[in-house]
């Protein structure tokens, strides 16, 4: 690509390097004229220069009016045009991001292990105040956001534009976050604990079905063979038997059925997530959007929507909305592991410390490969890590009894599900774009 520069001045920054003599032919002979150093510049850098001057002391005209015109400030200028490399292509531009990519998913796909094996331990200790965690990192986190946020926007990471997004998108994030949270919670009270992660993972078909009708995303042939093998395994592992019978017998229908609605009001919130990252790419002209904008916000107006279903969070416990006070006191006691009676609690507070610590930077980083990829990657990671977290939970830790052994059926069904993500994720030529 050439460019073409038309004062005099910009010769001087030309000329600063080395140089020695060399003849450039122009239209009236050869005249000497000192070029760039051939040391100074690589060869492949090196810009070609054609020249049209005149002898010293000579007026100055336009090429074409030199013989017609008297000299004139429009027409004292000396023209240059510069043959200049091709920029870097989109290929270097798109391995970058790619090596972005895979290196955010790593990293999310470790925290996401530790997140879950991490919550097990902290139930050890907190295994009589599970709803004083579940609230404390959610208004926690508010707090830790917000003060982050700040942080950022006082050193000029975080613009005013930013700030300015619409809130509509935010708040319906964080009601979908909430309604969530309450429909999971309903459902896990009345489920086995192993169909839980199994009945989750249906949030990766409710991702794909709400990409596809809100973000106009089509998916290959493969993408769509892929999210049928992972619901074909998580029918297998969950329709595996137990200890005897099936995993869901005697279990109402509606259970499930909630558990299913829960994981497709989190698949919501993380497709707006992503729209609102693609809306302000077109829409911020300097900077791309701060996470923190993003967690700060839909984690406030999570924990607003939070604050208003208490009561019913709170008698789906079995606590009374009257004992909620007396009983978040107790749980504080034990999170630190202090007061009179902490009998249960050995293990606070590292361990609840530890999962605390260990589930902040898993959103942030889950957060980071929805901006950088899309909320569909984001959800592979998170389901990649299901099996993995169910063997490491399946071996001898610590606070913990001795291992459990799994069952043919489930670790059949973990297969199919891995196959089926696997598939996911092998690219495949446009032309079967679906």
């Amino acid at each position: 690509m050439g460019y073409s520069m038309t004062t005099t001045s910009s010769f001087h920054h030309f000329f600063s390097a080395p140089f020695h003599a060399r003849h450039c032919t122009i239209k009236n002979g050869a005249i000497p004229f000192p070029s760039l150093s051939s040391s100074a510049m690589p060869l492949f850098q090196r810009p070609r220069i054609s020249l049209l001057r005149r002898p010293q002391n000579a007026p100055l005209y336009h090429t074409s009016e030199r013989s017609s015109r008297s000299p004139s400030p429009a027409t004292r200028n000396v023209k240059a045009r510069a043959s200049l490399p091709e920029p870097p292509s989109s290929s270097s531009s798109t391995s970058t991001i790619t090596k972005r990519v895979v290196l955010s998913s790593a990293l999310t796909i470790a925290l996401a292990v530790a997140n879950r094996v991490f919550y097990k331990l902290a139930l050890v200790p907190m295994k009589s105040h599970p709803f004083f965690l579940a609230q404390f990192t959610t208004f926690g986190y508010v707090v830790i956001y917000f003060s982050i946020l700040v942080v950022r926007y006082r050193s000029g990471v975080v613009t005013d534009e930013m700030i300015g997004l619409p809130k509509s998108r935010f708040a319906a994030i964080g009601a979908l976050e909430a309604l969530g949270v309450a429909s999971g919670m309903a459902a896990a009270a009345m489920l086995p604990g192993p169909a839980i992660p199994i009945l989750s993972q249906t949030f990766l078909v409710w991702q794909l079905s709400f990409s596809a009708l809100l973000l106009g995303r089509t998916y290959t042939f493969n993408q769509i063979v892929g999210c049928i093998l992972v619901a074909t395994g998580v029918a297998a592992a969950v329709s595996s038997g137990s200890d005897s019978g099936q995993m869901l017998s005697g279990v109402e229908s509606i259970w499930p059925a909630l558990m299913i609605a829960s994981s497709a009001f989190q698949a919501g919130a993380s497709i707006i997530k992503e729209f609102v990252f693609v809306d302000a790419a077109a829409h911020l002209k300097e900077k791309s959007l701060d996470i923190f904008v993003v967690n700060s916000f839909g984690s406030g107006f999570q924990a607003l929507f939070v604050l208003l279903f208490l009561p019913f969070l709170s008698n789906l416990r079995g606590i009374p909305f009257a004992q909620l006070p007396s009983y978040l006191k107790d749980g504080a006691c034990c999170f630190l592991n202090i007061g009179a009676d902490t009998t249960g609690c050995n293990g606070a507070p590292l361990l609840p410390l530890l999962y605390v610590a260990t589930n902040l930077f898993f959103n942030i980083s889950l957060l980071n490969v929805v901006k950088i990829s899309s909320a569909v990657v984001a959800s592979l990671i998170v389901m990649l890590s299901v099996p993995i977290s169910i063997y490491v939970l399946s071996l001898p830790l610590p606070y913990m009894e001795g291992g459990s052994t799994l069952s043919p059926f489930f670790l059949f069904g973990s297969a199919v599900l891995v196959l089926g993500l696997t598939l996911y994720s092998i690219p495949q030529p446009a032309k079967d774009v679906l």
